[in-house]
């Protein structure tokens, strides 16, 4: 990897929920990763990520059957770190699903210390 160049690494859970949804929001999903590793964060704008609050931030995927969202924080060494993904079925960003992407990355800052 350059140094320009990011890497997108998602925790156990947030994989097995990524490769739950259907495929066109997979591959959707993977033309954003590509993007933010490419590019890097600051790069990477609406309509494809959005901040959230506090080290939270989304990547916004559309497929036929609906919309899905895979949130993520920034660590040190150009690292993002996706927490949750979920479909999504309401048109703000549920309030639980806020708290347990944040809940997931207490546990992964309280495991590396490299978070930004």
């Amino acid at each position: 990897m350059g140094t320009d160049t990011w890497a997108v690494i998602f925790t156990s859970e947030a994989r097995q929920e990524f490769f739950a949804l259907p495929a066109d929001m997979q591959a959707q999903g993977l033309r954003i990763v590509d993007m933010l590793e490419s590019m890097g964060p600051q790069q990477a704008k609406e309509p494809y990520v959005k901040h959230l609050e506090g080290k939270l931030w989304e990547m916004r995927l559309q497929g036929r059957d609906g919309i899905a969202r895979a949130l993520y924080f920034a660590q040190l060494g150009r690292r993002l770190c996706v927490v949750r993904v979920f479909v999504k079925k309401t048109q703000k960003t549920p309030r639980n699903e806020i708290a347990l992407a944040l809940r997931r990355l207490t546990e992964e800052t309280s495991r590396d210390t490299d978070t930004i």
